[in-house]
């Protein structure tokens, strides 16, 4: 009988980050995330969601 292999993961996957509205760079890469995603590129569309948790917005800080 075939083994079926399943992914590890090590903790939770880690919930998309929440683009601010106003932004234009948040919805610059949320519009990438989505077209990586459409077309199955999991590593690009990681690193938008990093890249929109690293984006500095002033109410995001302290």
């Amino acid at each position: 009988m075939p083994r079926i292999c399943r992914p590890v993961h090590l903790m939770e996957p880690a919930a998309e980050p929440v683009p601010v509205v106003e932004c234009d760079v948040c919805g610059a890469l949320v519009k990438q995330r989505a077209e990586a995603c459409a077309v199955g590129d999991m590593s690009k569309a990681t690193d938008c969601n990093v890249e929109i948790r690293r984006h500095p917005h002033p109410e995001r800080e302290g």
